[in-house]
């Protein structure tokens, strides 16, 4: 991978990639997506159609800077969360930086529509975040600790209670919106796909209209030969 702005880089290494994507000193919820020409999140129902190799390293890498990762039912559900987020290298590498040695998993599910064996494939006790007035089956208790909460402010300060202060968030495009309508963004880093998706695929966010426009600054843009990789955070 290399930089093509601000300053060209012919290949960035995995110190290179560590500190274009730096975690920060203060609490950040940094959303990572990836996007079609046409603003599609998905090609047939999934993301996965739209990445490259290089955008599942970056994907790991910026899962290995954050203490939980923050992600909608019908993501895990479309996409297929099972198992560890990060490979042992990955490991290795927070474990030298003083960090837990993976980063929690946190599913967001107001209806629990989801099946509880999912919550219980993590290397680490995972997360569920839903409504205050929802009933919690045992099975979900017994599998994650639950986190209630109305809104992604509440989600944010529910995750940090649990010391969890650098949340990255991997949609869907409705939990995506949710935190961009609330100003909750400190970063959005998207993947711009070279794939036309063509009319009906769902964008990369997604609810209620009206949501006053924010003006995020760029801080870099990387490419693997085919894809874009763009970095943007709060002025």
């Amino acid at each position: 991978m290399r930089r093509l702005w601000p300053v060209p880089e012919e290949e960035l290494d995995q110190r290179g990639l560590l500190a274009a994507y730096p975690r920060g000193g203060q609490p950040v919820v940094r959303l990572n997506m990836v996007s079609s020409l046409d603003g599609a999140a998905t090609v047939d129902g999934r993301s996965g159609g739209l990445g490259s190799p290089a955008d599942q390293a970056l994907l790991g890498l910026l899962r290995a800077q954050a203490d939980v990762v923050l992600v909608g039912a019908g993501t895990i559900r479309a996409e297929g969360y099972t198992g560890a987020l990060i490979g042992d290298a990955l490991v290795a590498l927070r474990e030298a930086a003083g960090l837990a040695p993976h980063p929690r998993l946190a599913v967001v599910s107001g209806r629990l529509d989801l099946d509880p064996a999912v919550l219980t494939t993590s290397p680490v006790r995972p997360l569920l975040v839903t409504s205050a007035e929802a009933v919690v089956p045992a099975a979900f208790a017994e599998a994650a600790d639950v986190v209630r909460a109305d809104g992604p402010a509440a989600m944010v300060a529910g995750l940090r209670g649990y010391g969890l202060a650098q949340v990255l968030c991997e949609g869907g495009p409705r939990l995506a919106g949710q935190f961009a309508a609330a100003d909750l963004l400190d970063e959005v880093c998207l993947t711009v796909s070279p794939v036309l998706a063509g009319p009906g695929a769902s964008r990369i966010v997604a609810g209620e209209s009206g949501t006053a426009p924010r003006r995020l600054e760029l801080a870099h843009t990387l490419t693997d030969g085919t894809h874009l990789f763009l970095r943007y955070r709060r002025p």
